[in-house]
């Protein structure tokens, strides 16, 4: 089977679905079984079992201050937007047996065009960025379809799977990056005299950082570092010096340092209502760093009895929380190996590869 995953940021970003569809695609192409194509930005690894296509997009960094009105309310649809004029004319999409974005309207348009001569492939999306394509309300998506939805938690899964073709398939975690382990914070310049609360988020309101400042404020002596960067940043600083001065640290890091920098963290916080998965969740609980994170469903249903969660909206309960978490200040070995049974990317790919095969033979 060819299978042809497209998404702009591939190979150029280490963003929560680029890391999905980088780490399936590799574990289905290990098995020596399928032909597997990534298309992106980025640039091809010699290090990938798959094939990589570069196709240029210019970053949604740029479109932060550009209009937005429908069709393009948001600078990653700008960003989307550059990627899917060259998608269009790819002849490789026209070869694949199925292909696979989580970027709407305009990937999933591109791979869903018809297709002069020949069928057009059967189309997989999968809900990474939320499901309100899949909802057809609104503008843009009364023009979505496909032929099979993946949906990354069960409040996705319920209020879809009568409409679509739909399967229910968490994200995963690589166990032989993300596990318990020392910490390493003077060797990430992180503070060594102190607690230290880590949130691993983009700095957009959804993702709720000043939320979870304004709770930090009353944690006395506990560092908050914000590994992230977004259209908030200026916002983020600004209150950090009147609230967190000299108990904040707002910075990047490369891929490869995640894992330590989780391992670093006393307690990791994450206060998005509803995230569709969030990789961050299951890679911090493999590295056994207590969690801190909104009680909702989705939460529930991915981290079970192995975190603290509350009802984030109140702040005083949320300052709570982070105050008892911080008590346990040692690695959850138990939490890490429940998270690598249930998560790792070869049982999750797995379930992608079963899922992809079922809905190309339903239209051949």
């Amino acid at each position: 089977m060819k299978i042809l995953f497209a998404l702009p940021g591939l190979h150029r970003f280490g963003r929560g679905a680029e890391v999905v569809f980088e780490s399936v695609a590799q574990e289905i192409a290990l098995r020596g079984d399928h032909q597997v194509t990534l298309v992106g930005s980025g640039e091809a690894r010699s290090d990938r079992a798959y094939e990589f296509i570069h196709l240029p997009a210019i970053s949604r960094d740029h479109f932060e201050d550009w209009p937005k009105a429908p069709f393009v309310r948001h600078e990653f649809m700008y960003e989307e937007m550059t990627f899917a004029a060259g998608l269009v004319a790819l002849s490789a999409v026209g070869q694949a047996d199925v292909t696979m974005t989580c970027s709407y309207p305009y990937t999933n348009w591109a791979l869903r065009r018809p297709r002069l001569g020949k069928r057009r492939p059967p189309h997989v999306f999968v809900t990474q960025n939320g499901d309100w394509p899949a909802q057809q309300q609104g503008a843009e998506p009364r023009f979505f379809s496909c032929e099979g939805l993946i949906c990354t938690n069960p409040l996705y899964f319920e209020r879809n799977r009568e409409r679509w073709n739909s399967t229910l398939i968490p994200n995963g975690v690589d166990p032989a990056r993300f596990f318990p382990g020392p910490q390493r914070k003077a060797e990430l310049g992180l503070p060594t005299d102190r607690p230290l609360v880590l949130m691993v988020s983009a700095l957009e309101p959804g993702k709720r950082v000043i939320e979870a400042m304004r709770a930090m404020a009353d944690v006395p002596d506990a560092h908050l570092v914000v590994a992230g960067d977004g259209p908030l940043r200026d916002e983020v600083d600004r209150l950090a010096a009147d609230l967190l001065p000299g108990r904040f640290m707002r910075a990047t890091f490369k891929h490869e340092q995640m894992p330590d920098l989780y391992r670093s963290a006393d307690l990791f916080l994450h206060t998005k209502i509803r995230e569709s998965f969030g990789n961050v969740y299951v890679e911090a609980l493999s590295c056994g760093t207590p969690m801190v994170a909104h009680d909702d469903e989705v939460t529930r249903w991915i981290l079970g009895e192995h975190a603290i969660l509350v009802d984030t909206e109140l702040q005083a309960a949320l300052t709570d929380a982070i105050v008892e978490a911080l008590k346990t200040r040692r690695p959850n070995t138990a939490s890490a190996e429940w998270a690598h049974r249930r998560y790792s990317w070869e049982v999750v790919a797995g379930k992608y590869l079963d899922f992809f095969t079922e809905v190309a033979r339903s239209k051949s």
